[in-house]
C-alpha cells in the first residue's frame, strides 16, 4: 500500500510539473492535476468491463475466487 501511495504522490507532482511547465499556470496546472486522475479512474473502470467481456475467466477460476478464505 506505501508503495502505490507514494507512487500516487509522485504521479500528482509529475503532473503539475509538467502542466505548470507548459502552461505556467498555477490554476490550469492544479485543475490538470485534478482532472487527470478522474478521467483516467473512469477510463480504466470502462476498459475493466470491456476487458472481462473479452477475456471471461475459466469456471474453475472463478469458482476459486468465489470460495471463501479459511
Amino acid at each position: 500500500m506505501a508503495k502505490s501511495a507514494s507512487f500516487g504522490v509522485m504521479h500528482l507532482g509529475i503532473a503539475f510539473g509538467v502542466s505548470y511547465a507548459l502552461t505556467g499556470s498555477v490554476a490550469v496546472a492544479g485543475a490538470i492535476t485534478v482532472v487527470e486522475p478522474v478521467c483516467n479512474t473512469v477510463a480504466h473502470y470502462f476498459f475493466d468491463r470491456w476487458w472481462d467481456a473479452r477475456h471471461p475467466r475459466s469456471a474453475t477460476a472463478a469458482l476459486a475466487a468465489a470460495a471463501p478464505a479459511g
